[in-house]
Order: C-alpha cells, then structure tokens, then sequence
C-alpha cells in the first residue's frame, strides 16, 4: 500500500510500505480521510519527541472497514467508521473506570516516541482496535468524520470543567482545538463567551461560531480586555488551548477569584506557575487529556448540525501532496485551520 512516511524530520515520501496486519480483535480500515493535527505539525521539526522517524502520522481519520479479526462481533466489511486515536488496554484501573484518555498502557495512533511506535492512518490502510471504532451516521461524510478527534478533545475539555449555564468564559487559542471548544461551551449555555487570538481571521471565525466578543492579544491585554466585560470581577471559566507561558498567564489572569481554568493545550512540557496567585484566589486548575468515549456524541452534534466542522477545513488534498501542506501548515499560512488528506 502507499503511504505518506515522515523518515526524517521535515522529510516524507510517499512509498509503499507493508499492509498492516491485523489481529483477532482488530480491523483493517481502508483510509477515506485523515486530518493534519497540530500535534502532527508540532512533531515534524523534533521539538516534541513523539514523531520520531520513520513513522507514518495520522490519527484524525475515517474510512471503511476493509477486513475484521475472526473475534470481531459487532463490525462488518463494508461499515464506514471512525475510531479513537487512543490505543488502549481496556482491563486496567483507569480502562475498567471508563478512563480510557489514562490508561496505563495508552498508544496514540501515528506516535513514535521514546517508549512506543504506532502507525498511524496517512496510508491506504490502517489497523485498529474493534472497541474503539464507531459508525459514521449516512449524513456524515468522511471528512466531517476525520474531524471527530479533535471535536471529541473539546467536548471532554468541556466536560471536565465546572461550567454552568449562563457562565462568562474565554477561550485562550483559536486554532481547530480552541474554535470547537467554542461551539461546544455556546451549546453548553455560556452568556458571555470571549476569544483571543493573534490571528485576526481566526477570531473572525470564532465570532461565526457564537464568540460574543474577540480580543487580538497582539494588541490588547487578555485579561483587562475580559474585566472590562465582567465588572472588574473576571471570568467564570477560562479554557486554555494553546500551552504557551503567555497563554497559560492570559487564562489566570482572566479568571475571577474562585475561577476555574481547564488546561488544554500542551505545546510546551513546562511553564511557569503562578502558586500564590491560584491559592490565595482559589482558582480552580484542571488539566484535560484527549477525550474518554464522547465520540458518539460528537457524530450526534455533527449528523444534527449542532456544530460545524466544515469551516475549519482549509483544504482537502491528496494524501501525495501531503508533505507541502505540512510546510505549510508549519509556516503558520494565513487562512489555514485543518487539512484533510485523502489517499
């Protein structure tokens, strides 16, 4: 099969490499759409030490179920599907608990770090776990699919946090994360929901999908930019979906004193915390981790037009020309959110 190999950093081919194989309780998948994440583009230069060459990427992704394990019951050939990026062991503490973002053994498809390899789903064909596969509504196409990850990342950002209808809350990133946790907190009943980016476009996007107020941190101070829309106090909820030092103080600064902030983002492996701050205004910190079996739902408020998923596709191009969109998506292009690649 072809596939889009990363074999050395900002280096693919697009080779023939082996078909998977695939095991009792496994499928083969025949790829219709994989999506560039932003953990993909983060990995192409090194700096996270999770796309070590070679590898094949992808984990946002969907297709038809191409062959099934002889112990799979409850998919057939011929089922369109989308699946969990998560690999995960399903008999330990956290797995018997319905954790399964924290298994102990938990594998990320198209990861290639220092204690595991997976490959992922830029190829013709990708193996994955039947308990971790869902079916695609008729109305859902594969491209709406492939973006059930990161949909599925907002969606558990959301439900961790202590959000209650008619909260003020900011969402600190607009890129493809932090747009559907501002859908998702719309629909979760938020009255006053502020966005900050740097990127004008993007905030022009987030006030598409119901952001009553934007703000370009390039420009304006996040935090006096919320207190003059809250009455000095703050917001009630802040998400932070970049992990940057700036961003990370942009979304405490923001929060009222008894404030609560999810964690989202993790582009950086550590940042500077502001301890006195969060204990002497008993603000709350909640860290968020992928997402733990929202996928049904996801497919629910895509097939139902609860969110759009369609405005964040920049393009949708063949699997072949991948390694130009990659440099481009690197380059922070103006205009480009996600990428869908189709073998």
């Amino acid at each position: 099969m072809k596939a889009l190999v990363l074999t050395d950093y900002f280096k693919f081919e697009y080779k023939d490499v082996p078909l998977p194989e695939y095991g009792d309780d496994e499928v083969l998948v025949k790829v219709g759409a994989c999506s560039i994440c932003g953990s993909d583009v983060h990995g192409y230069d090194g700096g996270s030490g999770r796309r070590q060459p070679p590898i094949i990427m992808g984990h946002e992704a969907s297709g038809e179920i191409a062959a099934v394990g002889k112990a799979v019951t409850a998919f057939k050939k011929g089922d369109r599907v989308t699946f969990d990026s998560t690999v995960y062991c399903g008999k330990c503490y956290y797995c018997r608990k319905g954790m399964v973002n924290l298994c102990t053994d938990r594998r990320v498809l198209g990861v290639a770090c220092d204690d595991y390899r997976q490959q992922g789903a830029m190829a013709e064909y990708v193996t994955v776990q039947e308990r971790t596969l869902y079916k695609i509504p008729d109305n859902v196409t594969f491209e709406q699919a492939a973006a059930v990850e990161p949909l599925s990342v907002a969606v558990h950002a959301v439900s961790v946090s202590p959000i209650k209808l008619g909260d003020k809350v900011v969402v600190v990133g607009a890129g493809t994360i932090g747009l559907l946790i501002t859908q998702v907190v719309k629909a979760a009943g938020a009255t006053t929901l502020i966005v900050a980016d740097i990127d004008d476009g993007k905030l022009e996007m987030a006030k598409k999908f119901g952001a009553t107020h934007v703000v370009n941190s390039n420009e304006q101070n996040v935090a006096e930019f919320v207190r003059e829309l809250t009455d000095g106090r703050g917001a009630d909820l802040a998400f932070e979906a970049v992990g940057i030092p700036t961003t990370f103080s942009s979304a405490v600064e923001s929060v009222r004193l008894g404030g609560n902030v999810v964690m989202v983002g993790n582009v950086t492996k550590e940042l500077p915390m502001p301890l006195q701050k969060c204990v002497t205004q008993q603000i709350g910190l909640h860290g968020s981790c992928a997402s733990a079996g929202e996928y049904d739902i996801c497919l629910d408020m895509i097939a139902n037009h609860m969110v759009d998923v369609d405005s964040i596709i920049s393009k949708v191009a063949p699997l072949e020309d991948g390694g130009q969109w990659f440099d481009r998506l690197y380059a922070a292009e103006p205009g480009l959110i996600k990428v869908v690649l189709k073998p």
